[in-house]
């Protein structure tokens, strides 16, 4: 029942960086020009191990799971560009709960996992290439360096029962570089297409390894709104050790996103 919850909780890890705000870097223009963008990720698939006070849980959650465990998620990223430099904000907030209820002879043991992620990203970017193509539909290519804070909550409590009074894991915080590249393509008037890399960690503070790619498509409701739609992929490989143990995990997820960009 612990390694259920455990890997119900997981889903936290997973909350990537998939904002392709790329209105304000497709063409090049002397003015700034800006994007904010709000959006959400569907999992269909996440599968992996997580790791809470050296015991770990194997992941293999589908998106029903994902749903029933969670409290709330918001996610936005800000992009402005002038000329050929950019700078980018990324925010992300998820909060997670699960309970259960195991009968041990004539009592219950009630068991709680809460999880909470956040993290901050800061990057500069570089325009390397922009144009129009022969069919005269602009394009653009450019890559990002900079560094994300990270927080990530994952607590096990058991009360009411025998093996009450049982509290595990906690709050890790730590900062990673981030690299990636996009490139970014009209298609006609109204759709764009953009193509997006990112990779952070590389062993830096425990996180070994954090990457997405996602290929994605706005349409154009307005001068100032795009929708935004497309895939992902997102995989993560933390650990450290705390005083009760290990505290790791090591996931991947696929699935949809949609989000909304406004551009000014």
């Amino acid at each position: 029942m612990k390694a259920k919850i455990l890997g119900a909780a997981v889903f936290a890890i997973v909350l990537p960086n998939l904002a392709q705000a790329d209105t304000a870097v497709l063409k090049y223009s002397e003015d700034w020009k800006s994007d904010l963008t709000v959006y959400g990720f569907i999992p269909f698939t996440t599968s992996g191990t997580s790791t809470i006070a050296g015991q770990s849980a194997d992941i293999d959650l589908d998106l029903g799971d994902v749903l029933d465990i969670l409290d709330f998620g918001i996610s936005g990223r800000f992009e402005t560009w002038r000329g050929d430099f950019g700078f980018i904000i990324d925010a992300n907030y998820l909060s997670l709960g699960a309970d259960d209820t195991v009968a041990i002879g004539p009592a219950n043991l009630d068991l709680n996992v809460d999880v909470e992620q956040y993290w901050v990203g800061l990057l500069g970017a570089f325009r390397v290439a922009s144009g129009t193509n022969s069919a005269g539909h602009a394009y653009s290519f450019d890559i990002s360096a900079g560094a994300r804070y990270n927080s990530l909550k994952q607590t096990f409590d058991a009360s009411g029962g025998p093996g009450s009074g049982i509290s595990l894991g906690g709050t890790e915080t730590w900062w990673e570089p981030v690299i990636g590249a996009r490139y970014v393509w009209e298609i006609n008037d109204k759709w764009t297409g953009a193509a997006l890399l990112d990779a952070g960690g590389f062993g830096v503070n425990g996180s070994d390894l954090q990457m997405s790619a996602s290929l994605g498509a706005s349409y154009k409701v307005s001068d100032t709104g795009a929708i935004k739609v497309g895939v992902r992929y997102y995989s993560l490989d933390y650990s450290t050790t705390r005083s009760d143990g290990e505290f790791a995990f090591d996931a991947y997820e696929v699935g949809p996103f949609v989000g909304y960009t406004f551009s000014f």
